[in-house]
């Protein structure tokens, strides 16, 4: 091989060609097919929050029992992940122990979508995301990673200019006329 001329080491000066970004294991992969995430760097800020809450919740935990700051965290931190939608019940702190990438991934706008049965495939949300056919209350959301807690889950509907909410009204006003 010949010897690299200055501009070619200037520009690979920061690039390690022998250790590449290893990937993790295979689950990183089912998640990313599963929950439709279009980055990769999605999974890994995911993953390092769910690290973050389980460092914070371990450190918690070496406080004393009967400790009220300890009591007053837990409480601050069980309401935020409730609120946001990440755990199911807030009743203890065992609960954030096992949090994983898929609790975060199950917040996604698409897969709320899936699940309010706007869209039948996280794929197909997705689409309708990035051509702003949905919002969240008065705001047109085109970000497919829009995490969605559990007080904005009951403001998302169709935008007012999209084509798919005019036909659904087109055909609920056909069904109502051929009921009535």
């Amino acid at each position: 091989m010949r010897k690299l001329k200055f501009h070619e080491k200037k520009l690979l000066k920061r690039v390690d060609l022998y250790n590449w970004k290893k990937e993790k294991d295979h689950r990183e992969a089912e998640i990313i097919k599963r929950y439709n995430l279009s980055n990769r760097e999605d999974y890994d800020k995911y993953n390092r929050m769910c690290g973050h809450i389980t460092s914070m919740i371990s450190k918690i935990k070496l406080l004393s029992a009967q400790d009220p700051f300890r009591v007053k965290l837990t409480e601050q931190l069980l309401e935020k992940l409730y609120n946001m939608g990440i755990i199911t019940t807030k009743d203890n702190i065992q609960n954030c122990e096992k949090l994983a990438v898929s609790a975060f991934c199950r917040r996604r706008l698409p897969i709320v979508l899936c699940k309010l049965k706007f869209a039948q495939t996280p794929k197909e949300a997705c689409t309708y995301i990035e051509q702003g056919h949905i919002r969240i209350g008065t705001k047109i959301i085109t970000d497919p990673a829009t995490l969605v807690t559990r007080s904005q889950e009951d403001h998302i509907t169709w935008s007012d200019a999209s084509k798919i909410k005019q036909t659904i009204q087109q055909y609920n006003n056909e069904r109502d006329d051929y009921i009535g």
